[in-house]
């Protein structure tokens, strides 16, 4: 078996799915009507920030990317995948809201009062709320309560680290990695913009009720009120999260303000991501330019209605040839008003699949550019049951795919 990039044809029409070919079809015109998203090639919009990344997170789809794939320092960023791992606990009744965990001496040193960086001024060896450390990091952006949290779950920041980065694994972030609950600089730590608001639609899709937690202005612990430094949140337009980083000069390469931020209006919700801005002030403008371009710029389109074909996988030893690909449900994408440029789409997957095939099991992904930028990647799964198919039929398969081996063991050669 080898991986096919086959041709998305309209109708639910086959493609070409045999051995190494890589095919590239524009889509039919009933839905072309997108342009490039890239900040990088000289588009019409632009920002200033080195790293931005927009996403729709219905369709999980970029309205806008400058450099998403960019490893870069989190600092405080970090902290969403600390979260992230503490709600995941909690949804599985492995730790409770009301559990108290203990402000050691090294959470008190290294993330406390002595630190000299953000804290929720834990006392030293006092016991503290969950409910109260999750208002702290998000609030505060708490480095003592992120400590307590990485040794109540974990025994040390090393070993939290580790479970940070597996973890991310699961959730389908592939290009970050976590050696601490703080996002304090580390050499071997790195996110990247796609990721983090891969992390972010996770958050906002698996914990409802903790989501609300983010839009907090303010936090009041041991009479020390402390506010958000999130200033999205009170520019009046839908902000209701996320979280702030910013990397002083000498950690980990250039000074820089990160942002992570979800704003939601008219039933719409977008993402943004910046990264690198030179001030605070700079990264709050820079996200919401971002956040209004999408708002007002952009539709959305649906691309194919739920269980609708998408197009055709090879099946081997099958009673059919072909079996027929769909969504998990609608496919819609996030377009720019008023633009007739085209999209170009790819089915990919391992193939041909081996008989029998049932509905609903998992074959590939549709994967649609705009122009030089993935746009949109959305599973695809079998919309039909194939049989096994006779002896005849599956010899034929078989002589088939040695032809297709031969070929391509003489096109090594050449």
């Amino acid at each position: 078996m080898s991986q096919a990039d086959n041709v998305l044809l309209q109708g639910g029409r086959r493609g070409l799915a045999v051995g190494f070919s890589l095919v590239v079809v524009a889509l039919a015109a009933t839905i072309s009507h997108a342009a490039p998203v890239s900040g990088a090639k000289g588009d019409a919009f632009q920002i200033g920030a080195p790293v931005a990344v927009l996403l729709d997170p219905d369709s999980d789809s970029l309205l806008y990317e400058k450099n998403g794939d960019q490893p870069f320092a989190p600092a405080s960023l970090a902290k969403l995948m600390t979260l992230e791992y503490l709600f995941n606990e909690i949804k599985h009744g492995n730790v409770k809201l009301d559990d108290q965990y203990i402000i050691s001496e090294n959470a008190w040193r290294k993330g406390g009062a002595p630190s000299h960086g953000t804290t929720m001024f834990a006392a030293i060896h006092s016991r503290v709320k969950v409910s109260d450390l999750i208002q702290g990091i998000i609030v505060d952006s708490a480095n003592d309560a992120c400590i307590a949290i990485a040794e109540a779950l974990a025994g040390n920041e090393a070993s939290f680290g580790a479970l940070l980065t597996k973890r991310a694994r699961e959730i389908g972030l592939q290009n970050s990695v976590f050696t601490n609950s703080t996002g304090i600089s580390d050499p071997n730590m790195h996110v990247t913009a796609r990721d983090m608001a891969e992390l972010t639609r996770h958050i906002i899709r698996t914990y409802p009720d903790f989501y609300p937690y983010f839009a907090a202005r303010d936090f009041t612990w041991n009479n020390i009120h402390q506010e958000n430094r999130n200033l999205l949140l009170g520019m009046g337009i839908g902000a209701d999260g996320l979280k702030t980083g910013e990397l002083k000069s000498g950690e980990a390469g250039e000074a820089g303000f990160h942002l992570v931020g979800s704003a939601l209006q008219d039933n719409l919700r977008l993402i943004v991501v910046i990264a690198g801005a030179r001030t605070d002030k700079e990264r709050a403008d820079e996200a919401k330019k971002l956040l209004d371009f999408g708002f007002h710029g952009f539709e959305t389109k649906i691309l194919f209605a739920e269980g609708q074909t998408v197009g055709e996988a090879k099946v081997f030893g099958g009673e059919r040839s072909y079996v027929p690909l769909m969504g998990p449900g609608t496919i819609s994408l996030m377009m720019p008003r008023n633009n007739n440029e085209r999209l170009i789409a790819r089915i990919v997957y391992t193939g041909p699949i081996p008989a029998p095939v049932t509905r609903g099991q998992a074959i590939g992904k549709l994967r649609v550019w705009r122009g030089d930028s993935l746009a949109l990647e959305v599973p695809l799964q079998a919309a039909e049951d194939v049989g096994i198919g006779t002896m005849s039929q599956r010899a034929m398969d078989g002589v088939t795919e040695l032809m297709i081996g031969l070929f391509r063991a003489g096109v090594s050669r050449l």
